[in-house]
């Protein structure tokens, strides 16, 4: 869809019966309010709230936008403009979600046009750029003016092809070859060779698939004999006529023929001439037509087709769910790993869509997606949808407007998913419900997906259950205050025992020389024996790239990143230098650029460095890594987890992707490589993180009869955690943690805001940071206001970081009145002159 607009859109006025109607619209820019235009008398009947519009905003500016109200009282501020289009009849953003994105706005303190920037697939938001086009009224021989060179070869250009051919700006200077063409266009507009509009395009596009089938006065069998006869000549044509037919018998069943065939299995045959297959169209023999098909073929009559019983546990775990659900609305399934509590999310998810009701199933990973996919399809088929970001923009589209229309009455997905439009949710499950990855930590609104899918739930009427081995203490916590229900599984699925966990000292094996390269002798040991068994390996290490940064070691110098305030990690497989956190890469130098020494080295590992090294110390094992390098094409985490699950792969390496609800029935052994730099990070949730890894990866060893092994590498193995790790003892850890918490005053007995101050300048970042902090104190007190500060990393993306941390009581009035509060603290830093290019980021409860 393509629709273009001049600016000026002159509207009759209306007669005095007539309704004159407003819409306060949602602008995809962070405007503290919503703005206000005038609906066309014509187009009253048209206007929906969830709907899209177009609208003109600034001088030369259009905008898609969601209409957000309807109503008759015009703006006191300003003249109200009109409307310019509409482009939905129905809404494509429901009621339920306007109330849950008005509530995302409020709590993450962020304003609705950046919540609908987030929620909106890219494709529902129309893209504007101001575009070039030949004046109707131009004629070359008639122009009274000279064209220069330049206006020249604009006029020629618009002149090849087709008519109403157009130029955008930036296609005009890459044509003149000049940053500064904006006098060349105004120079052709005073001549009137040119004029200006504004582009709308819509870049949500159906998949289109061209089909062919037999002409239908050739379905008869006297005139099919008839066309063998003519065709008996020619045996290219005989050849697709009769690929066809084996396709499509219809002789058999005439009804066949009226739904035809792609194209494309008669072109990309090798033995057939695409010529033919044409030259059959051209005769009419064939007919060519074109077919909306879906980016997601299901066949629905795979539907429902696979069936499992539940153990006795699970059985008594999933009437004891439903038991609660009678009294609470969220429920937290508390079941160590390979428990098997996805086959009770499946039944659960079979009871709301009996009911009618539509289910949302979050996961952390899109990892976790490739596995759980595959068992889902089996049990809902057509009824299943999927959303994360490795789709494409018209892909997601289909998925949102599945929800809408009813087809997807579940979906899977990751944390995006839970703006999804739906209005009629029975069930929401939130799988590995700990995960940090739930969080969005940039842009706005830095939002945790959990939060968000309870109050969803609760908007909606809907129940949650929570699921996890190693739940968030915060999650715990309600549960232990009545808020939440409990359901514990203790034992695995199946005759499956916990796995036997090993810690190994590497502080000793390296006084004792025994390590080799990163790994102890009792690590490398049991990899050779599981190797020798025909069984498989996972090995988590928490670091990407091959080595965290190089050194040269004569002078000492380390390559930092010109942006951030961090060294730059070496990766051997592009032989270069990158930053992890803004981007920037570099070439592998090959001498010292301070002292000229060839004498650099790569210090530490990484993924990478283990995955080298295992193929040279194990060169029969087939060794694969998955990190975020390896995993950046859409469809990479399913090969290389295809891979692993048919036994292709003996040993996957991996960051903390692999710690995270993969099942694998032929894993019996899981290294830990460096547990010390998980533990010793300075974060109040490090004892907590730290604690759920180790668990969560332990779990992925000795699934289906098997008993695993752990074995984990530390310095430091009188750490109180690893004991708690190693009896697999969440109720003592939480016990342990929630004192902590407690004595300190953290979550769960406190509210956390983190607010960040960026600015290019590093003196009038700490200027701003302790102004606001000042107006803070004055309005919050002292004991709630803990900075500011300099973040570990102080410099990222060239701006200077400092931090400030609130800490408020949980009572919402307390916690609606600090946040106001705190805006206007901000407001005041921001009116002062030297500190208008200071930007200011407010993350609620971060994680």
């Amino acid at each position: 869809m393509s629709l273009t607009f001049d600016f000026v859109q002159p509207q009759p006025e209306p007669a005095a019966d007539r309704v004159t109607l407003f819409a306060d619209v949602i602008l995809p820019l962070p405007l503290p309010k919503l703005y206000t235009y005038r609906v066309p008398y014509e187009l009253n009947d048209q206007v929906v709230i969830g709907g899209r519009v177009i609208v003109q905003f600034g001088a030369k500016r259009t905008l898609s936008c969601i209409v957000a109200a309807v109503h008759e009282t015009p703006p006191k501020e300003y003249q109200a403009k009109y409307i310019l289009e509409f482009i939905d009849d129905a809404p494509v953003v429901t009621q339920p979600q306007l109330q849950l994105f008005r509530w995302l706005a409020d709590y993450y303190m962020c304003t609705l046009g950046e919540v609908i920037n987030a929620a909106l697939p890219s494709a529902l938001k129309l893209s504007s750029e101001s575009r070039v086009q030949l004046h109707p009224a131009f004629v070359r021989e008639e122009n009274p003016y000279p064209l220069s060179e330049q206006e020249e070869k604009i006029v020629e250009t618009l002149s090849t092809g087709e008519d109403g051919k157009s130029l955008t700006f930036t296609e005009v200077g890459e044509l003149l070859g000049i940053a500064s063409f904006h006098k060349v266009i105004k120079s052709l507009m005073q001549k009137d060779v040119v004029f200006l509009f504004e582009h709308m395009a819509d870049k949500y596009a159906p998949k289109v698939v061209k089909k062919v089938r037999l002409a239908h006065h050739f379905v008869a069998e006297a005139a099919l004999e008839g066309l063998f006869a003519q065709l008996a000549a020619r045996p290219k044509q005989l050849d697709v006529l009769m690929r066809y037919l084996q396709k499509v018998p219809v002789y058999q069943n005439e009804f066949t023929n009226q739904s035809g065939i792609e194209k494309a299995y008669l072109t990309s045959a090798p033995h057939l001439s695409p010529s033919a297959v044409n030259t059959l169209i051209k005769n009419g023999v064939l007919e060519q037509f074109d077919v909306i098909v879906s980016r997601f073929p299901l066949d629905d009559a795979t539907q429902a087709n696979m069936h499992f019983t539940l153990s006795e546990a699970q059985t008594e775990a999933r009437d004891e769910v439903m038991r609660l659900f009678n009294t609470k609305d969220i429920v937290l399934l508390h079941g160590v790993t390979g428990a098997g509590k996805t086959e009770i999310y499946i039944d659960l998810i079979r009871d709301a869509l009996d009911g009618g009701g539509q289910v949302l199933y979050l996961l952390p990973e899109i990892a976790l997606t490739a596995q759980i996919v595959t068992r889902l399809m089996r049990v809902f088929g057509s009824r299943l949808g999927v959303y994360h970001s490795k789709f494409s923009d018209n892909e997601r589209v289909e998925v949102w407007n599945g929800v809408l229309s009813g087809r997807f009455q579940v979906v899977i997905g990751v944390r995006s998913a839970v703006f999804l439009p739906f209005d009629n949710l029975a069930l929401v499950i939130v799988d590995e419900e700990h995960e940090s990855s739930y969080k969005q930590y940039d842009p706005a609104p830095r939002y945790n997906a959990r939060e968000v899918a309870l109050m969803m739930a609760n908007f909606q009427g809907a129940k949650t259950l929570l699921g996890s081995a190693t739940p968030a203490v915060e999650t715990f916590y309600q549960t232990r205050t009545g808020r939440y229900g409990l359901v514990s599984l203790t034992k695995r699925f199946g005759e499956a025992g916990l796995p036997e966990i090993e810690l190994v000292d590497t502080r000793k094996s390296r006084e004792a020389k025994k390590m080799l390269n990163h790994f102890t002798p009792e690590l490398l040991t049991a990899m050779e024996t599981k190797l020798s068994l025909k069984e498989q390996v996972i090995l988590f290490q928490n670091r990407r790239g091959y080595s965290p940064f190089i050194n040269c070691l004569d002078c000492g110098w380390i390559p930092k990143c010109m942006n951030c305030a961090v060294s730059l990690s070496y990766h051997k497989h592009a032989h270069e230098l990158r930053c992890h956190y803004c981007g920037y890469h570099d070439r592998m130098p090959v001498e010292c650029p301070a002292c000229g020494s060839r004498n650099i080295k790569p210090v530490g590992f990484g993924t990478e460095k283990i995955e080298d090294d295992l193929k040279v110390m194990l060169p029969a094992a087939n060794v694969q890594r998955m990190d975020l390098d390896t995993t950046r094409a859409k469809n990479s985490y399913q090969q290389i987890i295809g891979d692993f699950e048919q036994q292709k792969t003996n040993i996957l390496v991996g960051t903390q992707m692999v710690t995270k609800g993969l099942d694998f029935a032929n894993v019996s052994l899981v290294g830990i490589i460096n547990a010390d730099s998980i533990i010793h990070y300075p974060d109040f949730r490090a004892h907590e993180r730290a604690f759920q890894m180790f668990v969560q990866v332990s779990g992925r060893a000795g699934r289906k009869g098997k008993k695993g092994k752990v074995i984990i590498q530390t310095a430091d193995p009188q750490q109180i955690i690893f004991d708690k790790v190693i009896r697999n003892d969440y109720l003592e850890f939480y016990d342990y943690e929630i004192t902590q918490r407690r004595e300190h005053g953290y979550p769960p007995f406190m509210r956390v805001i983190r607010l960040i101050v960026k600015h290019a300048d590093q003196l009038l970042c700490e200027r701003a940071a302790i102004l606001l902090t000042g107006e803070l104190v004055a309005r919050l007190g002292r004991e709630a206001v803990l900075g500011p500060e300099a973040p570990y990393i102080f410099r990222i993306r060239n701006f200077y970081l400092q931090e400030i941390t609130i800490k408020l009581s949980r009572e919402h009035t307390v916690l609606k009145a600090a946040k106001a509060d705190i805006l206007a603290a901000i407001n005041v830093v921001k009116d002062e002159k030297d500190y208008k290019q200071a930007r200011f980021v407010a993350d609620v409860d971060p994680m």
